[in-house]
Parts: C-alpha cells; structure tokens; sequence
C-alpha cells in the first residue's frame, strides 16, 4: 500500500478531485493549510497599507491506495494541478505497512 500526500492550489481541487475519481480513486482526506515553499508568501495592499502574506493557502490531499493505483493517482494529480508556475504544490510518497478498519478489524488492503 502507499500513502500520497498532495499540497495543492487551492483552485486546482476540483480539477484534482475529479481526475482521481475518473482513474477510481474513492476515499481521501481532505484538510486546508497554510505554507510556504520557494514562493516565500507573497504582498498585498490593503486599504492603502502593503503587508507580507507569508502563508499561503493550501489544500493537502492525503489517500493510501493499492501499490497498482498508486501510479495512475500520481499522473492524475500531476496533470490536474501542474501551472507551470511556483507554488503549484508537491505531492509526497510512503510506504505503508498495514491499515485496519476499526470497525470490523478488516486488515491491509481489505480496510482500504
């Protein structure tokens, strides 16, 4: 099994979400954050007075999938939310060793 984290933009959610249900991907974590990579936030003027957003806004997508799904979810995210452009996120891979469904102890991929 494998754990994909995805840092996206938070206006490429919906075009994410929907090319992971095209490839059959039906459960995922959804959480709004704040960060900063390279991009280092960013300035605004608001009435009249500029000042330093440094944490941006964010959308982390979190899934464990099937090992043979893993690969197909990774493409589908890169092709939904890729700019081109700083700041577009990152999308971090693990290796997971089990996972139980608390409620009938199913275990592994069973409990996905």
């Amino acid at each position: 099994m494998t754990k994909i984290e995805a840092i996206i933009q938070p206006s490429k959610f919906e075009a994410v979400k929907e090319g992971l249900a095209e490839i059959g991907v039906d459960g995922m974590t959804v959480t709004d954050v704040r960060g900063h990579g390279r991009q280092k936030g960013h300035t605004e003027v608001y009435r009249g007075r500029e000042y330093t957003v440094d944490l941006v806004p964010k959308v982390k997508i979190e899934m464990v999938l099937p090992d043979d799904l893993a690969e197909k979810a990774i493409n589908a995210i890169l092709s939904s939310a890729k700019t081109g452009k700083i700041g577009d996120g990152k999308i971090f891979i693990s290796r997971i060793d089990d996972a139980i469904r608390i409620r009938n102890d199913e275990r592994g991929q069973a409990a996905l």
